[in-house]
């Protein structure tokens, strides 16, 4: 058997890669949702959704690391706030698609069109669309994402 020189490095820099990028089926998913920069809720402000009434793009220059993740906020008192009582303002199921959690799986989010503040709490999904589905039995999805939570995870 002739392999040449350039395969086995081939091989190993391959192999390399996958293990960094294939997560294995037994391993449970972040807390909180993030994107590939660390972000949760892709960078948007989660205090803004309950003092703004609507989603604000945060600042690098205000964050905060909570649970793993990098959150973003649009000032530093709105960074404070979140300190103070990040459970207050932290979206419901890590920033996982509401939605997605009450059917027993997860999903990403769209932070700037799918979200809506009940009782105080922020939910988010995954577009508008499936933010419909969610908002025709909204206590009942609650419901049921709230037994499936943190289980779903796993």
């Amino acid at each position: 058997m002739n392999i040449k020189r350039t395969t086995i490095p081939l091989l190993v820099a391959v192999a390399f890669f996958l293990s960094i990028f294939v997560h294995s089926p037994a391993e449970a998913k972040s807390e909180i949702y993030k994107n590939w920069l660390g972000l949760a809720i892709k960078g948007y402000d989660p205090v803004a959704f309950h003092k703004d009434g609507k989603p604000v793009k945060g600042d690098s220059k205000y964050e905060h690391q909570w649970k793993d993740a990098k959150w973003r906020f649009a000032s530093a008192e709105n960074r404070d706030l979140f300190k103070a009582d990040p459970d207050k303002y932290a979206p419901k199921y890590g920033g996982y698609c509401a939605w997605a959690v009450a059917q027993g799986s997860t999903a990403s989010v769209d932070p700037k069109n799918a979200w809506k503040i009940v009782d105080g709490k922020l939910y988010l999904n995954y577009n508008t669309d499936i933010q419909n589905k969610w908002a025709k039995d909204i206590p009942g999805n609650i419901k049921k994402a709230d037994a499936n939570w943190p289980g779903v995870l796993n």
